[in-house]
């Protein structure tokens, strides 16, 4: 599956409003869009936001509801956390370093879009923590952050 893109489909309430959040906020380019939808990349891959009727409500906290990127650069990162702050993004939760100073050390950022959509940033110390170190049990916070 090396030649294979992840997607995603989320709801929106305001097509004006995700674009700019994604594209001006994000940087993320604009593929097709319609009344109904908008598709947008995002690091390579391909995400469609569908028009809603409804706004969304807020969620309660980051579970069990994200997603976002995971950079193989801390420079990466660091930009893009730099680059949200200057567009005035919203942050759900501010960049921060989970579990320092184990295998599993990452630093990690969330953002929430115009329909309350949650998006994660994240860099490991240690990119074998990307989907390895398994003798580590955390996955995420404990309780509902």
């Amino acid at each position: 599956m090396s030649h294979s893109l992840f997607h995603l489909a989320f709801p929106v309430h305001d097509l004006e409003a995700a674009e700019r959040f994604y594209v001006e906020g994000l940087g993320c380019t604009v593929g097709r869009r319609s009344k109904q939808a908008i598709t947008l990349g995002l690091g390579g891959h391909h995400l469609v936001g569908h028009m809603v009727t409804e706004e969304p409500s807020p969620q309660k906290g980051i579970y069990p509801r994200h997603f976002g990127l995971v950079f193989l650069s801390q420079e990466d990162w660091q930009s893009l956390a730099d680059r949200a702050k200057a567009k005035g993004l919203t942050f759900y939760q501010q960049p921060r370093v989970r579990f320092p100073g184990t295998r599993i050390e990452h630093r990690t950022f969330f953002l929430e879009d115009p329909s309350h959509n949650l998006l994660e940033f994240k860099h490991y110390t240690h990119e074998s923590a990307i989907l390895g170190e398994r003798e580590y049990g955390q996955v995420g916070d404990t309780g509902d952050v």
